[in-house]
């Protein structure tokens, strides 16, 4: 009887030994969860566009249709909104802006286009037409890049650009506004060059895997 006893006894030790044994193995194989580190922001880039408003007045003298751009800011896409003589707005199909860049373009290349004309002979002929003021806007570049490339060196351009627009408040906003979207996406894109060059980087964190490997320590 004191054999049985004792049989069952020491059986019991050794289940009681395995299950710390287990027990202490479970632990070294098992990682505490870390949080992770939380993604890096990254740079925003704003492709350059611009939404150009301009509106259509009537000349007193002539009855004659004349434009002027009266709002200007950077945008994603390139848009024109008309706002016409009766205050009705509407948004250029891409259609009418190329008709109305290519005639201009026909203009530009006879040389009878308002845009090389000298600033004062435009002022006392009632001004740019439609096609003239977009051309002088920020979205030309965008929408009539060739037309663009053929008027940059153009000093009388240059000098119609700031005339196109309804008063010099409205073109410093414009340009301003413009500065300051150049500078925000060369900032964004200075620091997407820093991140990939291997700054700013955070070091990884150590883990556990060689104290795993050994076996021991848990």
């Amino acid at each position: 009887m004191n054999k049985h006893i004792k049989k069952i006894s020491n059986y019991a030790m050794i289940g009681g030994m395995s299950a710390v044994v287990i027990a202490t193995l479970t632990g070294c194989g098992s990682d505490t969860p870390k949080e992770e580190p939380k993604a890096e922001e990254k740079p925003v880039i704003q492709k350059e566009g611009a939404t150009v408003t301009i509106k259509e007045s009537l000349a007193k003298d002539s009855n004659q249709s004349t434009y002027k751009i009266i709002d200007e800011v950077p945008s994603v896409t390139s848009r024109v909104i008309l706002v016409d003589v009766n205050g009705t707005e509407k948004i250029l199909s891409q259609a009418e802006i190329d008709k109305l860049i290519a005639e201009e373009e026909k203009k530009v290349d006879a040389g009878t286009s308002d845009l090389t004309k000298n600033p004062d002979e435009v002022k006392e002929s009632g001004g740019l037409g439609l096609a003239g003021t977009l051309m002088a806007s920020m979205a030309a570049g965008m929408l009539g890049a060739a037309l663009m490339n053929k008027l940059s060196n153009n000093q009388n351009y240059q000098n119609n650009r700031r005339g196109s627009y309804s008063s010099s408040s409205t073109y410093s906003r414009s340009q301003n506004s413009f500065s300051k979207a150049r500078a925000n996406n060369a900032a964004a894109k200075a620091s997407g060059a820093t991140k990939r060059s291997g700054f700013g980087k955070r070091t990884p964190a150590k883990t556990s895997s060689s104290t795993r490997s050994s076996g021991f320590g848990g």
